[in-house]
């Protein structure tokens, strides 16, 4: 509920053009809801990374007021905002992957091992 909450306030107070495209991956929120830590993910360059993170922190607390007005909970939490880089990092893999997989010699395919004959 948070989450998606969240994310709506995100995408009507940031505008894209300044700082990229923002997503709310993942809000962990504490067992006794005082606090939570949000993970962003971004789509965009360095500089709208920088501005994006440095508008979440700068807009904390107006979006903390926001969403408490938005949310029936007995404590609205102090957001923290944290970049994912999850998804950066997995694209990072699957183009290593590729690259492994381009480098191998198209003519020498790994056969699967054949099963073992059963004594006679």
């Amino acid at each position: 509920m948070i989450k998606r909450e969240l994310a709506e306030l995100v995408r009507r107070e940031l505008s894209v053009e300044k700082v990229g495209l923002l997503n709310i991956n993942e809000v962990k929120v504490a067992p006794d809801l005082k606090n939570a830590l949000v993970f962003v993910g971004h789509v965009g360059t360095k500089s709208q990374r920088l501005q994006a993170m440095s508008g979440l922190e700068t807009n904390a607390k107006r979006l903390n007021l926001q969403l408490g007005a938005v949310l029936r909970l007995k404590w609205t939490p102090i957001l923290q905002f944290r970049l994912d880089d999850s998804v950066t990092e997995a694209n990072r893999v699957l183009a290593i992957l590729e690259d492994l997989e381009k480098e191998q010699k198209p003519g020498i395919a790994a056969k699967p091992p054949s099963p073992p004959t059963p004594p006679i």
